[in-house]
Formats: C-alpha cells, structure tokens, sequence
C-alpha cells in the first residue's frame, strides 16, 4: 500500500475528464489533492491556502492553442505567492512553448495525454524541489517584507502592544480596525503568537476575496455529493483551526444572510459541513479585521449588531501612519535593508532630506504604501543614499498625493527593465545582474510586460 505524502497538490484545468484522471492518480501519493475548472478563482485559492504544487492547464476556452492563458495564469500566481511551484500542462505544447514555460517561472511542463509514470515523476520531483526551498536552514519567509510591519516605537502603537500583552494571553474575541496598509493581518498573527494557542493552527481567511458560492463550503466544510463538485468530505476553515486561531478579514463585507450563519457559528461553537446535519465541534479563538465602520453599518441594517457585539468584545485600533511619524524611518529602513538584500543594491541610508519629506507626506496608503515606495527607490538608486527624488515622484508628492501608488509602480519597474535590457543589448544573464534578479524572474517579468 502506497503511503501518502504530507503535500497538497492542486489541479486546476477546465476539463473535467482531464480533472478526474490527474487526481486519480495523485490522489493514491499525495494526502490532499484539490481541483478547480474556473480559473478565474485561482486568485482566491492560491492566496488562501498552501499548495506544494500547482499543475496549470495552459489552454482554456477563451484561448484553445497558444498558451497565452496559460502564461498569464502563470503570472499572476507567482505575483501573488512567488514561491509557488507551478508545473504546466497542455495538448498543444513543443519545446519552444517549453522553453517559455520554464523561462517565465514554471518549474516543469508536461504534454498532455501524459504517461502515468512521467507525470508522477514530474509532480513527485516539483514537490521534492518545493520542500527543499522551503527548509532550508535561514531562508527568510516568504512575506519578510511584511514581517515586521508592527515596528513602532511612537506612542499610537505602544499602546497598540500593552493592550495586545493585556489581551493575547486570553481568548477574548478581538476586533481590529484600520485603514488598508496598516498591518491588520500581521497584528493578528502576532496576537495568536503571543497567544497560549501558539503551538496550533492560525487559520486567515480574507472574507473580501471569498465568492458568495463558495462561503460556506469553504468556512464550515462540506461532504461529498453536496454539490457537483462535492466528490469527497471537505474540511472547512473553522476546522483546520480547531484549537487554535482563525482570521476573518474584511468582515464588513459579508452580506447579511452569512452574518447570520457566521453567528449561529460563534454562538454554537459547531458547524455543519454543506450537506450534512452533523454538528462538528470547533474549539477557535476568534480574530476580525475591517476598515470599516462596523456600528454605521449596523444603524443601517446592513451589519448585525449582534454579530458585532459578539466579534468585538475587544477592539484594537491600528493606527494610519500619518500618526505615528516617529516609526516611518524604522519601517522605511527596515524595508530598505530588505531590497538591498534581494536586488543586490548598494543603498544603506536615507539621506536628511528624505527623512524630512517623509515625515511631511500624509502616506495614504500607509506601511504597504511605504514598503513599494522603499522597494521602487532600491531598485533606481544609483548611489549609497536615497534622495527625495528616489522615492518621491510626480505621482507621490508632498503637494500631491496619491489614492494608490500600485500602476506607479508597475510602470517604474517596466521602464527600469527596459532600459537594463537596452543597455545590455538584449543579454538576458547581463540584464538579469544588473537588476539583481535571477533570470527567471526577469524572464517573467518580460513576459508580463511585453518588453
């Protein structure tokens, strides 16, 4: 008898034949094997569960042939978690498309009809390359640059961590709020650490990014045969924390009639999988994160007040960063000694004038805002010290400021590529250092950029 792995393994192809086969035959190696047909919902799963190995089809119906979904789909999996590792398949591929698969980002490729043997081989030897990244001694987490976001020395956030060392400790309900960009999520994984449930599960799920179809599936589980794609038992959300701390993000986004299933479940401390009448036991310290103004929305029928006394037996507010001026340059040095680390650039220090402009800009989109802004101005710098001109431009200025530096951004960073592929006469390995990425990387880039 086959002994399975620990991995998680998910399919995503939008032919259900193609689905049934491959997860027949993974499902006999690995523990968890997940599939999808809408690919349209890669962004939610790849961002809200862990998968060891990602097998994309590189053709759906809007495009039969030339694998240009397929490359998208691609991207957008590694802007989301560049960790991923993705193998790619299709019925229409040769070695050039290869080739481009590997260059953009893909760990491997397989034609389909596939050879049992050779697919396995493929899925066992990504997996194998995925855990090894994953363990080796000192690698830094994935998200690092958002690891410490709950840097703050200023008084806004002192208080923000004596009421978290009052608080952690217990199981009290906690509500965070904040504007976007503040750190909500780290907040939370912090509390569960500080936590007595430390040792168990911390559980996020972002409510904002969960289609209506798949809320309770997703949250309370479901059995097989409760809906088409049911083919097996499903544990929910709520479960896989059981004994530990789960995270709902974005809370004041859910439509009333979840409310109301969401509180039968914080009352009951049980759910009910989708298409059962079992009652399963949850054990779970509860987290809630919003922007929004949760008692507003309550005068106006459109969040449960009840729901709301029951998730915010204590609310933590996260400040804007505009109130806590004296932590912008611990976080923006912490940020630029990171992008120095990754782009292999030879900024260490932030120039006075910087410091000043910083200190006057309202920072809108607060640490996430700060953290790109670092990361733009490491990767133009030319020189030891950053400028206001490196991190400050027409779209973000102290007499203009900006809703969103995110296309500012993108824009900064094709155009920097384009001018290293210039320089270096096309050279992709030349290119590739002179950026600090790896060629991979710059490959993906290219492709997402038409450059």
């Amino acid at each position: 008898m086959t002994t399975l792995q620990q991995g998680k393994i998910l399919i995503i192809d939008d032919d259900a034949d193609v689905l049934r086969a491959a997860r027949l035959l993974l499902k006999r190696h690995f523990e968890q094997v997940d599939f999808e047909k809408n690919p349209q919902k890669i962004p939610y799963l790849v961002t809200n569960h862990d998968y060891d190995v990602i097998l994309l089809d590189m053709n759906f119906t809007r495009d039969l042939s030339s694998g240009k979904e397929g490359f998208e789909w691609l991207d957008r999996i590694l802007d989301i978690k560049p960790e991923s590792t993705v193998v790619l398949f299709t019925a229409y591929g040769d070695v050039e498309m290869a080739v481009r698969a590997i260059k953009a980002g893909a760990t491997d490729f397989v034609l389909k009809p596939w050879e049992n043997e050779k697919l396995l081989a493929t899925i066992q030897a990504a997996f194998n390359k995925h855990i090894a990244a994953n363990s080796k001694p000192g690698l830094q987490p994935v998200h690092q640059a958002n690891s410490n976001m709950l840097i703050g020395k200023s008084p806004a956030m002192q208080e923000v961590f004596e009421t978290v060392s009052r608080v952690a400790g217990t199981d009290a309900n906690i509500l965070i709020l904040g504007e976007n960009g503040t750190g909500k999520d780290m907040l939370a994984r912090h509390i569960h650490q500080q936590s007595h449930r430390n040792n168990k599960s911390f559980v996020s799920v972002d409510l904002g990014a969960l289609p209506e179809s798949l809320f309770e599936s997703e949250l309370f589980g479901h059995v097989k045969g409760a809906f088409t794609d049911a083919r097996e038992d499903r544990q929910g959300r709520f479960e896989e924390a059981n004994g530990g701390t789960i995270f709902l993000d974005e809370i004041g986004n859910i439509t009333i009639p979840f409310q109301a299933k969401l509180l039968t479940v914080l009352q009951n401390r049980n759910v009910t999988k989708v298409g059962s009448n079992k009652n399963i036991p949850v054990d779970v310290r509860l987290i809630c994160a919003t922007n929004r103004n949760l008692p507003h929305l309550a005068t106006q029928q459109l969040f449960r007040q009840d729901l709301l006394f029951r998730i915010n037996t204590i609310e933590i507010h996260l400040p804007p960063l505009r109130e806590r001026i004296d932590d912008i340059v611990p976080l923006a040095e912490h940020f630029l000694n990171i992008y120095r680390e990754k782009y292999k650039r030879p900024v260490n220090s932030l120039s006075d004038a910087l410091v000043n402009q910083m200190h006057k800009y309202d920072w809108p989109g607060n640490i996430r805002e700060l953290q790109h802004a670092m990361e733009r101005a490491v990767i133009l710098s030319q020189g030891k010290t950053l400028q206001p001109k490196d991190v400050f431009t027409r779209n973000n200025s102290v007499n203009d400021q900006p809703t969103d530096t995110g296309y500012n951004l993108e824009d900064m960073e094709r155009n920097i590529i384009a001018q290293a592929m210039k320089k270096c006469n096309g050279n992709i390995t030349e290119a590739a250092r002179e950026l600090g990425l790896s060629r991979a990387a710059l490959y993906r880039r290219l492709e997402k950029y038409n450059i």
